[in-house]
């Protein structure tokens, strides 16, 4: 029976990050993955050659010696990661359609919120005051420091009231509460549902500066294999826990995977979607109200996606990275909405790639979805959907080709869709429950399955525990980290990869 020190579950970026920290302060490490290959929504696809993002297209958190700066400098990656930041004038664009109004927004916190006040100058002063409470949030959350980041920090007045709270109290304009309120669809919950700091949280990264990476999220991948090479981590795809053994003492003694074999470990921590740990948890050791305020845990949207290319070496030459937020109404709770039907938003990012030595225009569009929309198929597979799913994903797409072609005129006879991809797509190919793409609702007032479980060397990290998206998963498990391993052992080893 092999033994390690940590064993983690799910090969993301949150577990392929907790492996790593942990394997460089002498734990020998495994990680399970259930799909075929490490990197989950990083791991980018290929279509005639070109290849597209799944489910990491861009980031804030590049600007300065940001959180996001210092984790990948401690993970020792921070070199192959290479920023391309929307740096242009119209880089980042949020279209109000209704209104016919498109409003561009610089990067910068001082930027925006300088562009805003001349966009609403009626607004001034709910503007400055809004920039001024995330500026706060910021000062104020210890977890934004490496040195200072704890398993449950005290909470800040923020983290009790809800995004659309504070908007209300600020404005009654509806078009500004929208565009202080879009970057809510970069992390899947409604501003009547989200609090204000974790919102503050998630989009100082997109005030800040807005980046894609180059060669996408498969530069994260490379880069963490290759560190995994230097240090006592054995990967395991296609394989996952089938069962928890020899429980004494709320303590696991061995685990039965998928495989057939049975290991030991000093601790097990899972990265995965809260609701899949519930599938191996053994429910006898753990209360009724623990299961209950799991289980009740909603998922976040996910996206109907198209993915395609211009066809135009003139427009193909353009490097630089866009992202367009295309907002039919001026009620992002309403758009968010499961039940709306009407008009939906639209993210449309594009970026150049070099697909053999030749430019190429990659155009993503994503639209956000809910898996009830696609629940009649829940119980079929990729290449098994029956014809009425053939036809729905064949009218979408064809329907968002038609929204890009509105929207960007410009590619009206260059646009050309490669492939498209519903929230049963990104559930089979990433192994997610429901194809959510930001895991849990961050919703105010909850508590998040996060660090230590009822059984005593079972923890919980991710997207889901912190906060959504790459910078709030690789949070995490800093923090789950930290509380493994002697604290003064994980102060010394982060000051010293930050050199103070």
């Amino acid at each position: 029976m092999k033994q390690y020190n940590s064993i983690i579950v799910g090969g993301g970026v949150s577990g392929m990050t907790l492996a790593l920290l942990l394997a460089a302060n002498g734990r020998k490490v495994l990680l399970l993955e259930k799909a075929p290959t490490i990197g989950g929504g990083l791991c980018r696809f290929y279509k005639k050659g070109i290849p597209f993002d799944t489910g990491f297209h861009f980031t804030g958190g590049f600007v300065g010696t940001t959180t996001l700066h210092d984790m990948l400098t401690v993970l020792g990656i921070r070199d192959s990661i290479r920023p391309i930041f929307l740096d242009r004038e119209n880089s980042n664009q949020f279209l109000f359609e209704e209104e016919g109004r498109m409003l561009s927004v610089p990067a910068g916190r001082e930027q925006c919120c300088a562009r805003f006040e001349s966009y609403f100058p009626a607004e001034r002063a709910a503007v400055k005051r809004y920039f001024q409470m995330v500026d706060r949030v910021i000062e104020a959350t210890p977890s934004f420091d490496l040195r200072k980041i704890s398993i449950s920090p005290d909470p800040l007045d923020e983290d009790h009231v809800t995004l659309q709270h504070v908007l209300d109290s600020l404005t009654q304009d509806k078009t500004l509460q929208a565009a202080l309120s879009v970057y809510c669809m970069c992390y899947g919950t409604r501003p009547n549902e989200v609090s204000f700091a974790n919102h503050a949280r998630v989009s100082v990264g997109f005030y800040d500066a807005i980046a894609r990476v180059e060669e996408g999220g498969d530069a994260f991948i490379r880069a963490f294999r290759s560190a995994f090479k230097q240090h006592s981590i054995e990967v395991r795809c296609n394989t996952t826990i089938k069962e928890c053994l020899d429980i004494r003492d709320r303590k696991v003694g061995r685990l039965l995977l998928s495989s057939g074999e049975e290991v030991t470990a000093d601790e097990c921590i899972f990265t995965i979607h809260p609701h899949e740990i519930l599938k191996i948890l053994p429910r006898q050791h753990f209360s009724k109200a623990f299961w209950d305020r799991v289980a009740s845990f909603g998922s976040s949207n996910g996206f109907f996606s198209v993915f395609g290319a211009i066809d135009s070496v003139e427009l193909a030459a353009d490097a630089a990275p866009s992202l367009m937020s295309v907002v039919p109404r001026a009620d992002v709770n309403l758009l968010m909405d499961p039940e709306y039907v009407g008009p939906q938003a639209l993210a449309i990012f594009q970026s150049q790639e070099l697909v053999r030595d030749k430019a190429v225009r990659v155009l993503t569009a994503f639209e956000p979805s809910y898996f009830q929309q696609v629940a009649f198929w829940k119980d079929s597979r990729v290449g098994c959907r029956p014809e009425a799913y053939s036809v729905y994903k064949e009218l979408h797409a064809s329907s968002i080709c038609d929204r890009i072609r509105q929207v960007l005129p410009e590619y009206k006879d260059s646009f050309k869709m490669y492939d498209a991809a519903s929230m049963l797509t990104f559930r089979d190919y990433l192994s997610t429950p429901d194809g959510s793409a930001y895991g849990i609702r961050q919703k105010v007032g909850q508590f998040n399955l996060f660090g230590k479980l009822p059984l005593r060397n079972f923890y919980a990290a991710g997207q889901s525990a912190v906060l959504p998206g790459i910078l709030g998963a690789m949070l995490s498990s800093f923090v789950v980290a930290r509380s493994i391993l002697d604290q003064q052992q994980y102060n010394t080893y982060v000051s010293k990869r930050l050199c103070n």
